[in-house]
């Protein structure tokens, strides 16, 4: 465990209502997102949480801490349901507590990316009727890297991240499989299982 982790017992008081950062079976359109979190959320956006590998599981995947970047979404709990979700979330993802021998997951602190303030102008859908088009200096961000080129471009936000236990890290880094570019699919590995 490292010095930069924070957790809470599950079933025990909330230390502060942080915002959650997913980046597998939980995403838009996979099929814990509606389970779980429909109706649950206030808002959620594409996150990205540095200096972490992401691997293929059985079904769903693992981040770890390492040098590389995972990409996911930043949610935050619609009004009032904070303790519900946090205890839903912690049983789905089988964290027992702090350190406990029988974890899959560790629930902790993390700093998480947003790239970018939210939606880009150029963007947007245009006006049905507009006038033609009049010559203009161009925003800086029209000539930037898109977000996946440009780290750490946007904000930075504390969030619980649920990354492998000690020991299924250990296991992952001996033989598991990493996703290089650190972006979960559903189905990814040919031959592999499926998801849920």
């Amino acid at each position: 465990m490292t010095a930069a982790m924070t957790t809470t017992v599950p079933g025990g008081p909330v230390a502060a209502e942080l915002p959650f950062f997913v980046y597998g079976t939980l995403l838009p359109g996979e099929p814990n997102h509606d389970l779980f979190l429909r109706g649950r959320t206030a808002g959620e956006r594409p996150a990205v949480l540095p200096r972490a590998l992401l691997y293929d599981g059985p079904g769903y995947p693992y981040a770890i801490d390492g040098h590389g970047r995972v990409h996911g979404t930043l949610l935050v709990a619609a009004p009032g349901v904070y303790g519900e979700l946090l205890g839903l979330l912690d049983h789905l993802e089988e964290f027992l507590g702090p350190g406990h021998p029988r974890n899959l997951y560790e629930r902790v602190v993390r700093e998480i990316e947003l790239p970018y303030g939210g939606e880009r102008p150029a963007e947007r859908e245009p006006p049905a009727e507009r006038e033609p088009p009049v010559e203009r200096e161009r925003p800086a961000w029209e000539d930037a890297p898109a977000e996946e080129e440009q780290p750490g471009a946007g904000e930075t936000v504390r969030a619980w991240v649920y990354l492998a236990a000690t020991a299924v890290t250990r296991s992952l880094r001996t033989g598991g499989v990493l996703i290089p570019e650190g972006r979960w699919v559903t189905g990814r590995t040919p031959g592999g299982p499926d998801t849920p």
